[in-house]
């Protein structure tokens, strides 16, 4: 099911700023990850609108793809997914309020118990509704997000065995900082995570499914990567950080594209956009591109990012507006109609989510996910 704002490369664009999705270099990064890990299972991260890339038609496409789980951060995308007909395992990543348990069960989404509270009221829901709830415990090990501190696990884990109307399927925590050059708290965190999994061989219990690695976990610390591995931004072929090592041999799957919408000779002396925050002291000639911060084009992009047009890289110029912004071709050609490349690849020319984030003074998972929804997706090679 497509809506106008996600469709095949067969229909036309809604409007001429849209992003393309290749689902066939989705599907080669996620047998990349899957070699990388080896025996660990893969649970593709999609929250955030699936990183920007579309929620329903990655989670689709990778089911297709066989994976083991989808991984979610809110109650409503899993809702979604499952009234789109997927029926795959799909874990909620984030905390949950206790009026929202009975429609986890109501839609078979696994649960995150962060807490012997939540573990307590999970359990006593499941148990009011006739259900068996699934769940996976969260340890704190030095986020200080959610989940149980490490230290104090084992009350969390102890309630659990009790819990007649909760299946523990899995245990898990999160890295704060994977992604660094120096890897000493990364490593500090997985040696908590197994301290709190001893727990399970004390009592000769079997142990759930572990998983801690995030993308840069699946990078950088093979020895994360436990049962099963869970990537995000490097599923759509980016990586977590400059300090990363590129140890898994990914591509990017999107590009976001607009076209020329206007031409004109701007004279010097002449001040372009709102605030006159540039001009030129000779004639110049410049594009208008029907895209903003509306779009989720940065303005702190303004007078400082690139552009690509017929294979030549053009910076933005003046402040980017709302639903437009201009482009400096100086004695450049383009034409209306001309395709702009904002992000991604043409004519031996590239432009980096890393690099945007860095003009923009943030990281490439922002410049992903701030693309907005009212920009339309469209999908090749599924």
């Amino acid at each position: 099911m497509t809506s106008v704002f996600e469709a095949s490369m067969a229909e036309q664009p809604v409007r001429p700023t849209h992003v393309e999705v290749d689902l066939g270099c989705l599907a080669q990064n996620l047998r990349a990850i899957q070699q990388h890990v080896g025996s660990a299972r893969v649970m593709t991260i999609l929250k955030a609108n699936a990183y920007g890339h579309g929620l329903v038609p990655v989670a689709n496409h990778m089911v297709q793809c066989g994976v083991d789980y989808l991984g979610v951060a809110f109650l409503e995308e899993g809702i979604l997914l499952r009234r789109q007909g997927i029926s795959a395992p799909i874990l909620v990543l984030g905390g949950i309020a206790g009026e929202q348990i009975p429609l986890f069960l109501q839609h078979d989404l696994t649960l995150t118990a962060p807490s012997v509270e939540k573990l307590h009221l999970i359990n006593e829901t499941a148990a009011a509704m006739g259900r068996r709830a699934r769940v996976h415990l969260k340890i704190d090990t030095g986020m200080e997000r959610i989940g149980i501190h490490y230290y104090s696990a084992a009350t969390l884990l102890e309630a659990s065995l009790a819990c007649e109307h909760v299946q523990v399927e899995g245990i898990y925590s999160h890295f704060a900082n994977a992604d660094a050059a120096d890897l000493g708290h990364a490593k500090l965190q997985l040696e908590r995570f197994h301290e709190v999994l001893t727990f399970y061989e004390k009592r000769s219990l079997p142990v759930p499914m572990r998983h801690m690695a995030n993308s840069a976990g699946i990078l950088q610390l093979p020895e994360s990567h436990l049962d099963l591995v869970r990537p995000g931004i490097l599923l759509y072929g980016v990586y977590p950080s400059a300090d990363c090592q590129q140890t898994v041999p990914v591509r990017p799957a999107l590009t976001w594209k607009s076209r020329v919408a206007y031409f004109k000779v701007v004279q010097p002396g002449h001040p372009v956009s709102y605030g006159s925050t540039w001009q030129s002291d000779h004639p110049v000639r410049v594009i208008t591109v029907p895209v903003g911060y509306g779009d989720g084009y940065f303005r702190a992009l303004s007078n400082k990012s690139e552009v690509i047009v017929r294979g030549v890289r053009y910076p933005v110029i003046g402040r980017v507006c709302m639903d437009q912004m201009m482009v400096n071709l100086d004695q450049g050609t383009a034409y209306n109609g001309d395709e702009v490349i904002l992000l991604g690849s043409s004519e031996g020319q590239s432009i980096s989510a890393a690099e945007v984030a860095e003009w923009a003074g943030t990281i490439p998972y922002e410049v992903l996910t701030n693309i907005n929804t009212r920009v339309p997706r469209l999908y090749r090679n599924g």
